[in-house]
C-alpha cells in the first residue's frame, strides 16, 4: 500500500490522485536532532511523516523554547502556511532520526482545487490542530504550573495494563518545555509527585500510578 494512502489527509483520494502526489513526492531523510524548518522561513513544500518523531517549538530572541506539539508517522506539516503565501509560523526540529515525503506547493494546490474530498480533509486537520492549540493557550492562561504538568502528563499519557504511561520519552527539560515553566520547577514538581506516589520513571516514560491531586 501506498505510504500516502494511508495517511489521513490523504484519506479517501481516488488512486489517480495519490498516483500523482507519489510521483512527485521527493523522499528525504534527516538525521536525530536536525531543524527542517524555522519560523520565519519562506514556504514551498508540505511535508509529510513516513518514520520518526519531530517536535514543533517556538522560542523568543533569547532562545527560550515552548513545545507547540509532536509529529508521528502519518502527520503532515507546513501546510498552513502553503494556504496562505505566508512565512513558516513555527520551527519542526527532529526528534529522532526521520524520513519525510516532500510534496510541492504547486502539485499540493492544484490537488486541491480539484479535489473536494482533499479540501475537506485539509479542514478537518485545520480544526483539529486549532482545538489542540486553543487548548494549549488555555492551560498556559488558567493553570498554575502543577497544573499545567498535571495537564500534559494526563495529554500525553494513555492506559497500558490499567496504568497510565506517557506514550513518548521526556525529560524534565520536554515538560518545562512544554509548560512553559523553569526545568528546577518541574524537577520539584515531579520530585514531590513521585515521593507522595501519585507517579514513577521509567526510563524517561512516566507512570501515573494514582489519580493526581487537583491542587500542589
Amino acid at each position: 500500500m501506498s505510504a500516502l494512502s494511508k495517511v489521513p489527509l490523504f484519506a479517501g483520494l481516488a488512486a489517480s490522485d495519490i498516483d500523482l502526489l507519489e510521483s512527485s513526492a521527493r523522499p528525504r531523510t534527516f538525521p536525530k536532532h536536525t531543524v527542517i524548518m524555522t519560523e520565519g522561513d519562506e514556504t514551498d513544500s508540505l511535508y509529510v511523516v513516513v518514520s520518526g518523531r519531530l517536535r514543533v517549538y517556538c522560542c523568543n530572541d533569547d532562545g527560550k523554547e515552548i513545545t507547540l506539539r509532536d509529529l508521528h508517522e502519518g502527520d503532515c506539516f507546513g501546510e498552513l502556511a502553503l494556504l496562505g503565501d505566508t512565512e513558516r509560523s513555527a520551527s519542526v526540529i527532529t526528534v529522532d532520526s526521520v524520513r519525510c515525503l516532500v510534496i510541492s506547493s504547486q502539485v499540493f494546490r492544484e490537488l486541491i482545487s480539484s479535489s473536494p474530498e482533499l479540501a475537506l480533509n485539509l479542514i478537518r486537520n485545520l480544526a483539529s490542530l486549532v482545538r489542540h492549540l486553543t487548548e494549549n493557550v488555555k492551560s498556559l492562561a488558567l493553570l498554575d504550573v502543577y497544573g499545567r504538568v498535571a495537564h500534559t502528563l494526563l495529554e500525553l499519557s494513555d492506559l497500558q495494563e490499567g496504568e497510565r504511561v506517557t506514550s513518548i520519552p521526556m525529560t524534565q527539560q520536554d515538560i518545562a518545555s512544554r509548560v512553559g515553566a523553569s526545568r528546577e520547577m518541574v524537577a520539584r514538581i515531579l520530585k514531590d509527585l513521585e515521593a507522595g506516589g501519585y507517579i514513577s520513571t521509567s526510563n524517561k516514560r512516566i507512570v501515573i500510578r494514582e489519580k493526581l491531586p487537583a491542587k500542589y
